[in-house]
């Protein structure tokens, strides 16, 4: 979101250029003191990573003094503002234009604001990867996410619904769609109708737009929906997020899900939505049970509780990076995390 300048809020605030040091700004940081760049745009970007080298190293195996950490690391820095003039435009020296990624974002800024430079970097890199896209493998194509919503960065959910036996193909939903990578895999695999839902405004605008450069906008809808769109369908999809938790940005919630709310809502609800005989892929990592965050026994509770029964389960191990980095302070979780897509059917 963008911020009235700093100084004319009630953050405390003080300028600040290349006569600052790292430990200085850190100093600012650490009192909860913000600081409004005036100096040359490149300058901004050291001192940031300056300070961000000189914070603690996030603890080892203790997933919520983990998450406590980051957390901290992020406010902090995101003390460091930028100006921005009406029209987005950054009046640093050698900054770039910033205009096209802005405006996509925050839409229109007529009076002047200031936003951190973290998150002013977070907006640029969604904006490459929104002009350049992501391949998706399985659908020989690329998936463009905006910002905001979940990059299908990870394949091994997306290979694990491409590669599974469709139950029928006449009709499918997608439940908490992001980008509608999901969609697109089933409509490409033949679904005669698609049906994407998700909560957030931002990734149904997302979805839509992929599944229409795919051209699959006569077979696909993307409606706003807490959950199931109306109807029953003969196969329901649904990569929930997968650790129970806060979220405490809008990139969180494809990730964070308080009290496992969208998961024990979607088996709650499943059944009303499938038509007799139909299936249900429920998309799942087990990093929450490696983390202590919530245990198998409960998974498979609230699967019965809901009146289903597991057909089948298909596992495939993480592809990312940080599952084979020694160095991740989560490794030893990261590195036995299986990610499941799970049959389910009414009893």
């Amino acid at each position: 979101m963008l911020f009235a300048p700093p100084s004319r809020s009630d953050v405390p605030a003080v300028p600040a250029d290349e006569a600052l040091s790292a430990d200085a700004a850190l100093r600012s940081f650490s009192a909860g003191v913000a600081l409004l760049w005036s100096g040359g745009y490149p300058a901004a970007r050291q001192l940031l990573d300056a300070v961000s080298r000189r914070l603690p190293p996030p603890p080892t195996d203790d997933y919520p003094a983990h998450r406590a950490h980051r957390a901290h690391r992020a406010r902090l820095l995101s003390l460091l503002y930028v100006p921005l003039d009406p029209g987005h435009v950054v009046p640093l020296r050698r900054a770039p234009d910033v205009r096209e990624a802005c405006t996509g974002v925050y839409g229109t800024l007529e009076v002047a604001a200031a936003v951190p430079l973290r998150e002013l970097l977070g907006v640029l890199g969604a904006a490459g990867w929104r002009r350049t896209g992501i391949a998706v493998p399985a659908l020989g194509a690329r998936i463009h996410p905006y910002y905001g919503v979940f990059a299908p960065v990870r394949q091994e959910y997306v290979r694990l619904v491409a590669e599974t036996p469709l139950p029928a193909t006449d009709v499918a939903f997608d439940v908490g769609t992001g980008t509608g990578v999901l969609a697109a895999v089933l409509a490409h695999r033949g679904v005669a109708r698609v049906v994407a839902t998700d909560a957030e405004r931002r990734a149904v605008a997302c979805a839509a737009d992929n599944l229409a450069r795919l051209g699959f906008s006569a077979r696909t809808e993307v409606v706003c929906a807490d959950l199931f769109p109306p109807g029953r369908a003969s196969l329901v999809v649904c990569n929930p997020p997968w650790l129970p938790g806060r979220p405490r940005t809008s990139l969180d919630h494809a990730v964070y899900d308080p009290g496992s709310r969208m998961l024990r809502g979607f088996l709650d609800r499943l059944r009303r939505h499938l038509t007799p005989g139909g299936e249900a892929w429920l998309v799942l990592s087990d990093l929450a049970e490696h983390l202590g965050l919530r245990t198998r026994g409960e998974l498979l509770g609230w699967i019965d509780a809901a009146g289903l029964d597991v057909a089948g389960r298909t596992d495939t191990a993480p592809q990312h990076p940080r599952a084979a980095d020694p160095d991740d302070p989560l490794h030893r979780a990261r590195a036995s995390e299986v990610t499941s897509l799970w049959r389910l059917r009414a009893d």
